[in-house]
């Protein structure tokens, strides 16, 4: 009897948009013989039903059981993480108007701020300087105390904070990651690992058998 070795391996987070999942869009899979692989990629290993977004936490024994259930001559050996998420996030249209209106929302919010920046640091990080200056090249007076600007300043400060620390952009310098990717890397990882043990605790991992 020809046994055909199969190598599989899974990242600990695959994201699929369609409801039904074959094996090719959550597990990479490598054999010499191209047509067993296209068989195996094709194989579906759940179907979706939910309509909102919602996460899965799979056994790759499950992913072995499939394979050699179709194909009993396959030795299948894994290369990857032996638990892994399967995260569904319904599609969704999209808006080129929207999309437009946010990169010119994001490029007056870049320009100014660089600006603000700029005349801050050339008048020492004088904040209310620069806001008198502002106030009063625009009013045409002095300004009184609490003005719109500070006030929008001590709203906006904190809210662009928390946008920054849970947003980064695919564009990078160079291609090393950020401080802020190995952070945000990290704590994928972690939210992976506590739905994998959370989904085994409540007996709900798609598992062999």
């Amino acid at each position: 009897m020809t046994y055909t070795t199969i190598y599989i391996k899974a990242d600990q987070n695959s994201v699929v948009t369609n409801k039904k999942v074959h094996l090719q869009d959550v597990v990479k899979i490598y054999g010499t013989d191209k047509t067993l692989v296209k068989k195996i990629n094709n194989t579906v290993i759940l179907v979706i039903e939910s309509q909102k977004k919602c996460k899965y936490a799979v056994s790759i024994l499950k992913v072995i059981e499939l394979i050699q259930k179709e194909n009993p001559d396959a030795v299948v050996i894994n290369v990857g993480e032996e638990d892994f998420v399967i995260e569904y996030i319904p599609p969704k249209p999209k808006n080129i108007v929207m999309e437009w209106v946010k990169t010119v929302i994001v490029c007056f919010i870049v320009f100014f701020g660089a600006a603000f920046t700029i005349m801050t640091f050339n008048e020492d990080v004088a904040v209310k300087e620069v806001f008198g200056m502002f106030y009063k090249l625009v009013m045409g007076k002095e300004e009184a105390s609490g003005s719109v600007m500070e006030i929008a300043y001590s709203i906006g400060l904190p809210i662009g904070v928390v946008v920054f620390f849970n947003h980064f952009s695919k564009v990078k310098i160079d291609s090393d990651p950020t401080p802020l990717q190995v952070q945000l890397r990290s704590y994928e990882k972690d939210i992976n690992t506590a739905i994998i043990e959370n989904k085994s605790r409540e007996g709900k991992t798609i598992d062999a058998g």
